[in-house]
């Protein structure tokens, strides 16, 4: 089952609560916080991603056809990875 915009967003905030006390634990393995620091990334990325096509992609579509192959443009370069 996929997960919602709102579970994510609380998951991220989640990873990024346990990041900032792992930064604040001399004794965390500096590779520790930077894979958590990619994990948190990645998952922003994939709300991002996920906002992008879902809502941007509708506002759009109120647009007319010029506009809407604008808008489409866009999104493609905004999901580049």
């Amino acid at each position: 089952m996929k997960k919602t915009k709102e579970q994510l967003i609380n998951n991220i905030i989640g990873q990024l609560e346990g990041i900032k006390r792992m930064m604040g634990d001399e004794k965390t393995d500096c590779f520790e916080v930077l894979t958590q620091l990619k994990a948190a990334k990645s998952a922003f990325n994939r709300v991002t991603v996920d906002f992008l096509q879902d809502s941007f992609t509708e506002c759009s579509m109120r647009e007319n056809e010029e506009d809407k192959d604008k808008f489409r443009k866009l999104l493609e370069e905004l999901v580049k990875q």
